[in-house]
């Protein structure tokens, strides 16, 4: 394969040593090119990356000090070059040929991204053998894991930001008309006189309370720093959990079992609470009449495991990779905030939310959380 170049001025001002942008990304590439060019004796590493937070292509270069390295305009033409890698299979050294070059050229595609695809590009002062080959192939098959990693990170990062704007916004949206109803029932509290129809005012105006302390806890769960931390009994918060869905559970003929016995571990038992919500709610939706839940949990030293089982159709290889992307929802009329609620609330208790389906079918959630106040 022949490659033409064309010197790049910015290109050549980054090679002479120009201050890179400061960020985890950029700093993670250019420790992997040194990294490389030091452990493989390599006259050059260029490695180009996705940078999710400004939509572009990225460079890092290193070469070589000495008489050993490129000379200036070699490096600026190698860094202002456009390459496309979509032949070539991803974690696999090629060598390709560049006039006017020295050395020995090598490509090794990292991420098949369009139209930024990530790769590196290695300048070696002799050819390579199979041995070092291997080792960079396998080096790269490592950072191309991290790569994929930190965008997925850096894409939960941006939905968790949008869910929080969605919740703080839905929040203030029904806050007036809570507390008008609230206002109206409490008037009637006021003017009626005892009987039936007081004490069912006296309960709208206690479920209208109720359900403005769930909101403000709804709103402000994307704040980890506002947790109210104590030690709380599993059982008794899944038995809350597992009342307050009761006559859905009687409509549809459904059993929830859990175990008998108490475990303690620390977390805010509303935001906790709300996550079991969520959960059992998406299992009751999807199981079938007459139907189990499933659920278990045990401690391993100072983590916790609780699992929740449906005997529902499972879910799709889509489902499994968006169930938790804010407005994604198979379940109609929902608002596929539910279980991104549920992720948000485990990943500010430090731990983690997970589903996967089951042999015998069904879908199960599993959480893993830490057990003592952090």
């Amino acid at each position: 394969m022949k490659v033409s170049l064309s010197p790049v001025l910015a290109a050549s001002q980054a090679a002479a040593g120009s201050t890179p942008p400061s960020s985890q990304l950029h700093s993670l590439c250019q420790l992997q090119a040194e990294h490389l060019a030091m452990a493989h004796a390599l006259v050059c590493v260029l490695i180009a990356y996705y940078d999710p937070h400004t939509g572009t292509q990225r460079r890092v270069t290193h070469t070589a000090q000495g008489p050993q390295g490129l000379p200036r305009e070699a490096l600026a033409a190698i860094a202002g070059e456009e390459w496309s890698t979509g032949s070539l299979p991803v974690a696999t050294v090629s060598a390709i040929e560049i006039a006017n070059l020295p050395g020995c050229v090598y490509i090794c595609p990292l991420v098949q991204r369009e139209p930024h695809p990530e790769f590196q590009l290695i300048v070696s002062g002799q050819p390579l053998d199979a041995a070092r080959k291997q080792a960079l192939e396998q080096a790269a098959a490592l950072f191309t894991r991290h790569l994929e990693l930190y965008q997925r990170c850096t894409r939960q990062q941006s939905e968790i930001q949008l869910l929080e704007q969605v919740v703080q916004r839905t929040g203030h949206q029904l806050r007036n008309p809570l507390a008008l109803i609230g206002l109206y029932a409490e008037n009637l509290c006021l003017g009626l006189e005892e009987g039936s129809t007081r004490e069912q005012a006296q309960i709208i105006r206690e479920t209208v309370k109720e359900l403005n302390a769930n909101l403000t806890e709804l709103v402000y769960c994307g704040q980890g720093a506002r947790l109210r931390m104590g030690f709380q009994d599993l059982r008794a918060l899944m038995a809350q959990s597992v009342e307050a869905i009761g006559p859905w559970l009687e409509r549809k003929c459904l059993r929830v079992r859990y175990p008998d016995s108490s475990l303690l571990f620390a977390c805010d038992r509303l935001q906790m609470k709300q996550v079991f919500d969520n959960l059992l709610s998406n299992a009751v939706h999807f199981s079938p009449e007459g139907g189990t839940i499933t659920c278990h949990w045990r401690s391993f030293q100072n983590e916790v495991l609780i699992e929740i089982a449906d005997q529902g159709p499972g879910l799709s290889a889509q489902d499994l990779q968006h169930v938790f992307t804010p407005f994604y929802s198979r379940r109609p009329g929902g608002t596929g905030l539910g279980l991104a609620i549920a992720k948000k609330i485990v990943l500010d208790h430090q731990g983690s939310l997970w589903v996967q389906n089951l042999p015998t079918g069904g879908a199960q959630f599993s959480l893993g959380l830490p057990r003592g106040i952090h």
